[in-house]
């Protein structure tokens, strides 16, 4: 029985069991993150097994870009979103996208 393992485990995330198997080879698939749909949550942080993600304070060219009621949205969230500093890390599990409960995460081919 496959399992998703707490972030505090004390393994490396090379060796965490990924639930359902891992689809590629890293960095072949990234996550995509809408910022104008990302609460910062943190669902995705908690379920990847290879680290990909961390939840930030929303950069301020990021921020300007948004529209108007998204910049209030995310006020009212504490300003912080998704960010993907490991995206070549990604072996496309899909389990980030399953768990945002905004739906803010989609997969990608690699640039």
């Amino acid at each position: 029985m496959n399992k998703i393992l707490d972030r505090t485990s004390e393994q490396p995330p090379a060796q965490r069991q990924v639930a359902g198997g891992c689809k590629q080879a890293p960095g072949v698939i990234v996550p995509a993150i809408d910022l104008n749909r990302c609460e910062g949550k943190g669902d995705c942080l908690v379920v990847c097994p290879e680290d990909v993600f961390e939840i930030r304070r929303i950069d301020a060219a990021d921020y300007q870009s948004l529209g108007v009621l998204n910049k209030f949205k995310l006020r009212v969230h504490g300003m912080h979103v998704a960010y993907t500093p490991n995206a070549d890390a990604c072996r496309a599990c899909g389990l980030c996208v399953t768990a945002c409960p905004e739906r803010a995460i989609t997969l990608v081919r690699a640039a």
